[in-house]
């Protein structure tokens, strides 16, 4: 349904407002893509389906942005978090408006924002974040969801309305030439117990920093794929941006979920986890959970420094940015919905050594034109919410660096 190759620029604000939601149950009831496409019902809503899934939407609460001399060479800060929907919403806004390590970013890379959803409230996730922050944003959604969600999310209370679900940028800065970039889906969205429509999209903007010019892109690769998949995804990005004119210094960021595993189907990521088992379970988290880049997705990690894209100075290394406990009850329900119940028990068994516990590294940066800041070093903020209650399923990822050399240097202004 949709092309992976189309990318739509922004000009004005876009209404992602709809009338489909009278349609969300008889539209879920179809067990495939394939029978929902050829439906009546779905030719009859093709067009303002497509058109809301190829659309992306921006607003300014941005003051005017402060003087600042040129001539001073300064580290940009950057944070990336995949922010679970939004369900804590006020304590995300307090962490990105009050933790010393996230306060004043200049660009947020976001991924998992929700637009209408019962889950969150039916808010606007982004806009909230962005006016309470007094930044620029520009959203693209990624999935019109036909149901609640998954796990304990089908539970909450009241309807869906816009019924949203997408990725964003957002800076005090200006955001130039703002689009979107569709990337090809993992699974069929329509076979599971979560129904959806639409695939992830990367968000692309040039942020006009007062230090230089350079390109954002916010990233979120699929979940339930195979690592073939998601260096796919990443290849569909990179071709992408080379070829983007005038070049510029590029950041990427977000949640790649590089979980080493192959989760394009349970039995696979079941067969997976009985080979890490036989591989040594305290081998397996510690050398290769929160180094992903070193055997399970190093494709995926070597396509990037083939590019020129550095990865390893400008992340954390070896810090896990999800931590799954077997007493999580919404990760459990969550992973119930595709997995069978005895896996739980195996689970367990396999963790008893590990206190139940294990780290995944998911979350990165990647940057071409860029280094960090030696003052700074990048790290996973993973104080943000255990001194408080869990805000989000991941732990939101920092760095601040500088725009090499004189590639930006033409664009400052």
């Amino acid at each position: 349904m949709i092309n992976p190759n189309l990318y739509l620029e922004i000009t004005a604000p876009v209404s992602l407002d709809h009338n489909l939601g009278k349609h969300f149950r008889e539209l879920a009831r179809f067990p495939s893509s394939r029978a929902l496409f050829g439906s009546e019902l779905y030719r009859k809503l093709k067009p303002e389906i497509e058109r809301l899934l190829a659309s992306i939407t921006h607003e300014d609460f941005s003051p005017a942005p402060p003087v600042r001399s040129p001539e001073r060479r300064e580290s940009i800060k950057a944070t990336a978090w995949n922010i679970e929907r939004g369900k804590c919403l006020p304590q995300i806004i307090r962490a990105l408006r009050e933790e010393n390590d996230l306060a004043a970013s200049d660009v947020l890379l976001l991924t998992e924002l929700d637009y209408g959803m019962a889950r969150t409230n039916n808010q606007f996730v982004v806009r909230e974040i962005a006016s309470a922050l007094r930044m620029n944003y520009v959203f693209a959604p990624c999935y019109l969801a036909l149901n609640k969600g998954s796990g304990l999310e089908s539970e909450v209370a009241g309807e869906n309305l816009q019924a949203l679900h997408g990725n964003a940028l957002l800076s005090p800065h200006p955001l130039l030439n703002a689009h979107a970039v569709a990337l090809p889906n993992g699974k069929d969205k329509m076979s599971g117990k979560e129904k959806r429509l639409g695939s992830q999209r990367a968000v692309i903007a040039d942020v006009l920093h007062p230090a230089g010019k350079f390109r954002a892109v916010s990233l979120h690769l699929d979940a339930h794929s195979t690592q073939s998949h998601r260096r796919r995804q990443m290849k569909i990005v990179l071709d992408h941006l080379e070829a983007l004119r005038p070049a510029l210094p590029v950041l990427v960021g977000g949640d790649w979920n590089t979980s080493t595993y192959n989760s394009r189907r349970a039995v696979y990521s079941i067969g997976g986890f009985f080979r890490r088992v036989m591989m040594g379970v305290s081998h397996v988290i510690k050398n290769h959970y929160v180094y992903p880049e070193r055997w399970f997705e190093r494709g995926l990690f070597g396509d990037l420094e083939r590019r020129g894209y550095d990865f390893r100075k400008l992340n954390e290394l070896g810090a896990g940015t999800l931590h799954y406990d077997v007493k999580d009850l919404a990760a459990n329900v969550n992973m119930g919905d595709w997995v069978p119940q005895w896996c739980f028990w195996f689970i367990n068994w396999a963790l008893k050594e590990n206190g139940g516990r294990c780290s995944l590294k998911l979350d990165w940066f990647a940057g071409k034109g860029i280094e960090s800041d030696p003052a700074h070093p990048p790290r996973v903020v993973a104080d943000c919410s255990a001194a408080r209650e869990k805000i989000s399923d991941h732990d939101p990822i920092m760095l601040r660096f500088f725009i090499d050399g004189e590639e930006g240097a033409s664009d400052r202004q």
